[in-house]
């Protein structure tokens, strides 16, 4: 076995690696770039070689460098992670060259089928049911706009070295297609240094449903079940689950068997990935095969007990695997959210900064529900603008589908992060959505069910009332915390006076009696309606955990003026809390007007101003360009929202501007 290993990647999935590589007595190399310098895999790691600048081009994707870190730390071998230089065969190869082991599979095995294209070619050879597209490489839009009207719309423009989305987009005709195929070129150079592009047909109403198989180098191969990866934002991965609620024992078994044909048939020895996509009804088609970890593994490892990073490891040392076929069992149901950077209320666009607080649900396992998060970050650390927007992996865990859920939602409730944008309002509105719990899923989920972008839920029902009870509580603990502090007297007048309470939700008020006892809290609303609540709460903690009627609850609190900035099950919502007299003042007061930025075009993120479109005094159509801005290897085209008249540019290309910078002003 090795001593010492190298991990040629960053954040979540270099962590996770160094976790396995510990566990088993491995001692570990990160590397990093000067934006990476106090980065968390950096800091748990036993050493750590700086590798260049934070562009990603001149730092993680540069083989020399990898090479050169691990002869000067003696790294024996090396694990790509997923991304970056993950399925690149000439960085298999240098390490080979080089006398280190790549923990992956073979240079072959990557050519054949880590190409998209490739892939394709050899699966059609070996008689695997393939989607209709052309197996070539494009060279320019107008060469893909010729094929995509043989194939008949809508097409996917894919990038043939892509992976995460990246370079990758839908066109329903020929104009999508040509503006498309520029686009998802440019991002494919940035992303992987490779632009070929290629087209194929894109399947109406589909799902996204992988295999994962694990082989070794004496010709053993199995698969460990599936993964649901349907939900899916700008073909992003967003929700993973595992097993699927679409597939039966005799599909699965199908796709496992054909997974595993595909995967022997170029010697594949590590863990990878067979992309499928199926319809409604269970058929199902060939994607491609990523040769590598994959980013939602931890819901296969949970169902399955198998640490995927270790079997690399040791398939890499050269020992056989332990587990057959029969061995596999799929026990329980497994569900990961992938936690983002970005700000869902404004369209998804990236955010960056500095995380003020990060302050993810405890992990462990209790009462059949287990808790995993994957996480390259840390409170104080910062969100940078070159790399990946992904915080973190939410995993749960149950017996099945339903309790997986549960526990997810309430452990994104339980999830606080402050000083960044991030989309976990939108994931705990997603666990609420009957669609999803229900199982009817598409890659076009996101896009039907939320058609004009994501907008916080409204507080409601049974969980208005929740949250207004919490709210009176929180209130009511501070008020004992501050009447401790200051030494009040507790006389008759002052607890029937802190009995009575007004919470504001929005625009919605509830009149609420508090008691108190031991250890609940009794909050009754006006109608009658009562809640018990038990929590060990205190001012300061973001977090309120507790039982609720007992039913385990999170919200996440923040205190402002008169009360709490409150989050639950995907309703974010501002509680004041008066009392009576308070309340009846408060309506009173006039509302504050919102600025008016009509006029204005604002940076909608933090990034880099990659061109100009438009120039001083031109009139403007709704609908065209103005100008584009690159920010986590994404490319964003901002456009006019209705006709105007451009008065003055206030940007250039290559400024890097802030969100809600000002890009142009308009007469």
């Amino acid at each position: 076995m090795f001593k010492k290993i190298l991990i040629a990647n960053r954040g979540e999935i270099a962590c996770r690696v160094i976790k396995t590589a510990r566990k088993m007595g491995i001692k570990t190399v990160a590397v990093y770039s000067d934006a990476d310098k106090d980065a968390l895999h950096v800091e748990m790691a036993d050493e750590a070689v700086h590798i260049g600048p934070p562009a990603a081009a001149e730092s993680y994707l540069v083989i020399d460098k990898i090479i050169d870190a691990c002869k000067q730390t003696g790294a024996e071998a090396v694990h790509p992670g997923y991304g970056f230089l993950s399925e690149r065969a000439a960085f298999c190869q240098a390490l080979k060259d080089n006398n280190i082991v790549f923990i992956g599979p073979n240079p072959k095995a990557i050519e054949a089928m880590g190409d998209k294209i490739e892939s394709k070619k050899f699966a059609n050879a070996a008689k695997v049911s393939t989607v209709p597209g052309f197996l070539g490489v494009i060279d320019s839009a107008d060469e893909a706009v010729k094929i995509s009207d043989e194939i008949g719309y809508p097409v996917i423009l894919k990038a043939s070295a892509g992976g995460g989305g990246k370079g990758m987009r839908i066109a329903n005709s020929r104009e999508e297609v040509k503006e498309g195929f520029e686009r998802s070129k440019s991002e494919a150079k940035s992303s992987f240094g490779d632009d070929r592009m290629f087209v194929e047909k894109f399947i109406v109403n589909p799902r996204h449903i992988e295999i994962q198989v694990l082989g070794d180098k004496h010709g053993n191969v199995i698969y460990l079940g599936e993964r649901e990866c349907s939900i899916q934002r700008r073909n992003q991965k967003v929700i993973e689950e595992a097993p699927s609620p679409l597939l039966d024992e005799e599909t699965r078994r199908k796709m496992g068997e054909q997974a595993v044909a595909l995967a022997k048939a170029v010697d594949y020895d590590s863990a990878g990935t067979v992309e499928f996509v199926a319809g409604q009804d269970k058929s199902f088609y060939f994607l491609e095969m990523n040769t590598r970890l994959q980013v939602e593994h931890p819901v296969t490892e949970l169902i399955t007990g198998v640490d995927l990073v270790e079997q690399m490891i040791r398939v890499a040392a050269g020992e056989k695997l332990a587990i057959k076929q029969s061995d596999v069992h799929l026990k329980g149901w497994a569900v990961e959210s992938r936690i983002y950077a970005e700000d869902p209320v404004r369209n998804f666009l990236p955010s960056t900064g500095r995380l003020v607080k990060y302050r993810p649900p405890e992990e462990g396992h209790e009462d059949g529900v287990t808790i995993r998060n994957d996480t390259g970050v840390f409170e104080g650390g910062e969100i940078s603008i070159y790399y990946d927007p992904m915080i973190a992996k939410l995993v749960t865990h149950a017996g099945d589908r339903a309790t997986a859920i549960d526990a997810q939602a309430r452990a994104l409730d339980a999830f606080y992060i402050d000083g960044i944008r991030h989309n976990i309002p939108f994931l705990a509105s997603l666990m609420q959505h009957k669609r999803w719990r229900d199982g009817a899923l598409s890659t076009g989920f996101i896009a039907e069910e939320y058609p004009d972008g994501f907008s916080p839920l409204v507080a409601s029902g049974e969980t208005a009332h929740v949250m207004a009870a919490v709210a009176a509580a929180l209130d009511h603990v501070a008020n004992e915390r501050k009447r401790q502090i200051s030494g009040q007297m507790r006389t008759q007048r002052a607890v029937e006076f802190l009995r009575d309470r007004t919470v504001v939700l929005g625009t919605a008020r509830y009149d609420i009696s508090i008691d108190s006892g031991d250890e609940a809290i009794l909050v009754r609303l006006a109608d009658g309606e009562a809640y018990r609540l038990l929590s060990d709460w205190v001012p300061g903690e973001p977090v309120w955990n507790g039982m609720v009627n007992d039913e385990l609850v999170a919200v996440q609190v923040r205190p402002i003026l008169n009360g709490y900035a409150i989050a639950h099950r995907g309703v974010s919502v501002d509680a004041w809390v008066y009392t009576r007299e308070e309340a009846r003042l408060a309506a009173l007061m006039p509302e504050k007007k919102v600025a008016d930025t009509s006029k204005s075009l604002l940076c909608p993120m933090p990034g880099l101003v990659k061109a100009i479109y438009v120039s001083d005094g031109q009139e403007i159509k709704a609908g065209e360009p103005l100008c584009m801005v690159e920010a986590m290897k994404m490319e964003n085209v901002l456009r006019a929202e209705r006709d105007v008249t451009v008065k003055k540019i206030n940007a250039k290309e290559g400024d890097s501007l802030a969100v809600d910078a000002v890009i142009m002003e308009f007469a």
